[in-house]
């Protein structure tokens, strides 16, 4: 019997906590059950497993359940679904918020390919990827913006953390606003999540590309500094 493709064998789940106050477990209990019968009308839906709830000493509960799909795009047409979006806004009557963990090295967002609270959001490439395409970001604003203010004479008379401190507000406003969505854009091929397979093909594409525009970038500005003097 031939294998299935190993991207097919990797499952996506939604693991979420909702902080409902006491006496309210029966009406959550309901609720749950409510949004599990539309999810079960979803391509890709596999189970989903409430765990048993976390009593706290304010006077709420903590519930969690781990949802489960097939693929990572079923688990996100779910997520982003009206049904879904529905029954969240009606459980405000219920409980007092909800709330996931995705997360991990702060850099994920940048190389997100969904918008918004997704809870998807999280699932971002390995770290040394994300590494390499903040610095491939982040050289050329730094080092344009360093020559303008110099060509231009801005800051110059100032202190160095009056100057440190609007240099970082302005670099990076550029870089998450324009130049890390583009990057990320760009080499998307390359900064899949990493539950996903890559090729080692595809890994040495993308290093070769970071790596040579980073080499080209540094003879370029070198060149530029050289005129400038």
């Amino acid at each position: 019997m031939e294998n299935p493709p190993l991207e097919k064998l990797f499952y996506s789940s939604l693991v979420t906590e909702h902080i409902v106050p006491k006496g309210r477990d029966f009406a959550f209990k309901r609720w749950h059950n409510n949004l599990i019968n539309f999810a079960k009308q979803y391509d890709g839906f596999l189970r989903c497993d409430l765990c048993p709830p976390l009593r706290c000493k304010d006077r709420v509960v903590k519930w969690h359940y781990i949802i489960h799909f097939d693929s990572p795009e079923h688990l996100h047409e779910w997520i982003e679904s009206a049904d879904r979006k529905r029954l969240l806004e009606t459980g405000q009557d219920i409980f007092n918020a909800y709330r996931f963990k995705s997360f991990t090295t702060g850099l994920e967002g940048w190389f997100s390919q969904q918008s918004g609270s997704s809870e998807n959001k999280g699932l971002g490439p390995p770290r040394w990827k994300q590494i390499l395409s903040v610095v491939l970001g982040l050289y050329p604003v730094v080092m344009i913006q360093a020559i303008v203010f110099s060509l231009l004479g801005i800051m110059q008379s100032w202190s160095l953390a009056g100057s440190m401190i609007i240099n970082n507000l302005i670099t990076s406003t550029i870089l998450s606003l324009v130049v890390m969505p583009f990057i990320s854009q760009r080499l998307s091929f390359w900064l899949q999540p990493a539950y996903l397979p890559i090729s080692p093909k595809t890994n040495l594409l993308g290093g070769i590309i970071v790596v040579s525009l980073l080499g080209t970038m540094v003879i370029l500005f070198g060149w530029i500094l050289a005129i400038a003097k």
